[in-house]
């Protein structure tokens, strides 16, 4: 559990574009957001809906196609801003104008990132099973390993917003920032049309 929390994807990445542009703070409301959208996958597992979306081909692809495009979104708005902070740039090296990310839009991008995310909904699907034994109660272990891996992701996020925020003067500097913003816009593009091919 504690690797797939870890592994790098699109919460990693809006996680790192939100962290660049508001700070610890910013990181942070977005990786519980990304937790929060975990939670709600890992709800409709325990209680069976997640079986249901799985079974049926039409509403899978309808959540993966609209997780993808809102993942495109995301990363065309971050290549946009990269844009326009060049524009500034180019005409001040001390300033690059990309604008502030609120802790609610946070919270709510890593929120929808996840929810929209029906890969995420089988991962739930076919791990938590596999720690059910014979004679136990299928809802209850999965509700206990559910919440064992929100725990997990809550920290992890938390020490990752406070590498974020460590790192704030370095990743504060205007061609750091535009970099990051360059490169978290692709890597969100990137992975939105990977989501919408699969």
């Amino acid at each position: 559990m504690a690797v797939l929390t870890v592994t790098p994807g699109p919460d990693m990445a809006l996680v790192l574009r939100n962290g660049v542009r508001g700070g610890t703070a910013a990181a942070l409301w977005t990786g519980l957001g990304c937790c929060a959208g975990i939670a709600v996958h890992a709800l409709a597992a325990v209680i069976g809906l997640s079986a249901l979306l799985a079974a049926s081909a039409t509403a899978f692809t309808v959540v993966k196609l609209i997780g993808a495009a809102y993942l495109v979104w995301l990363g065309v708005q971050a290549l946009w801003a990269a844009r326009h902070g060049l524009r500034g740039l180019t005409a001040s090296a001390a300033t690059v104008e990309t604008e502030p990310v609120a802790r609610t839009a946070a919270f709510r991008q890593g929120v929808l990132s996840n929810v929209l995310n029906p890969k995420i909904a089988l991962l739930f699907l076919t791990l938590l099973p596999q720690f059910v034994a014979a004679g136990e109660s299928r809802m209850a272990t999965s509700a206990v390993l559910a919440a064992i891996f929100l725990a997990l992701a809550v920290l992890w996020w938390t020490v990752f917003s406070f590498l974020v925020g460590r790192l704030g003067r370095l990743l504060s500097l205007p061609k750091v920032k535009l970099t990051l913003e360059r490169l978290t816009g692709a890597v969100l593009v990137a992975l939105g049309l990977r989501v919408a091919l699969e």
